[in-house]
């Protein structure tokens, strides 16, 4: 008799905190929403991917999130990730012709400021070859100021300008850095090589989608950009 009380006591207290974690769930969402309205959008996508579960049930979230990344943020390549969460887990959802043609657009966009910009807005190369201009400039001043007070000094050869076309080429976004594809390796080995977790190599794939046009496929001696491990 003792052991059916106990059953139905753990009975009872697993259904309180199923409806008590279904409430703080409800709260998380109406305050994503709350942000969402505000224009808070980074807040919004925080809680929103708070309460993500990898199930299909979650699977509008994915879309929601996609949605401000696309249209309030501009960050095309974590819209593409959450369009492929929600197509793949909501294959016969409502939204999937409108995930794929917003996917699509991201992938010009990125495309697009890729052929521009490369890595490094053409702005900011432009700038830093100005101040390597300046830099150039000022050691030539102290070389004359130098000289001219008969003061010996060695002089250290100058490397040459750095365009600013190679600046952009030669860039790569903070957090990330370069492996090389050698033979036999899959994306699936080579994320498991970075991030111990083969499941990750959409990661890498998101990252290099320009260069590998939105498949699987590598080759040996191609160059991949390879990004921190995610945290969400």
């Amino acid at each position: 008799m003792r052991f059916h009380w106990l059953i139905l006591i753990a009975a009872v207290l697993c259904v309180a905190g199923c409806e008590k974690k279904t409430d703080t769930q409800k709260e998380t969402l109406e305050s994503a929403e709350r942000s969402a309205k505000l224009g808070k959008f980074n807040e919004a996508v925080r809680l929103y991917e708070a309460s993500l579960d990898g199930t299909a049930k979650t699977a509008d979230l994915h879309y929601r999130i996609a949605m401000i990344y696309d249209d309030k943020l501009k960050a095309h390549l974590d819209a593409i990730h959450h369009y492929d969460r929600y197509i793949e887990l909501a294959p016969s959802g409502p939204r999937v012709a409108d995930a794929k043609k917003a996917r699509a657009e991201c992938n010009k966009e990125l495309q697009t400021k890729l052929n521009r910009d490369g890595f490094m807005p053409q702005s900011q190369a432009v700038a830093m070859r100005r101040q390597n201009e300046e830099l150039r400039a000022d050691v030539v001043r102290l070389e004359g100021i130098l000289g001219d007070h008969k003061i010996p000094f060695k002089k250290i050869p100058l490397p040459p300008p750095v365009s600013a076309e190679q600046i952009a080429k030669g860039a790569l976004p903070p957090g990330t850095r370069e492996y090389t594809v050698k033979s036999g390796d899959t994306l699936a080995s080579i994320a498991r090589a970075f991030y111990k977790n083969a499941a990750l190599s959409d990661h890498i794939k998101d990252a290099n989608h320009v260069q590998l046009k939105g498949t699987d496929r590598i080759n040996i001696g191609m160059v991949l950009i390879i990004p921190d491990r995610p945290g969400r």
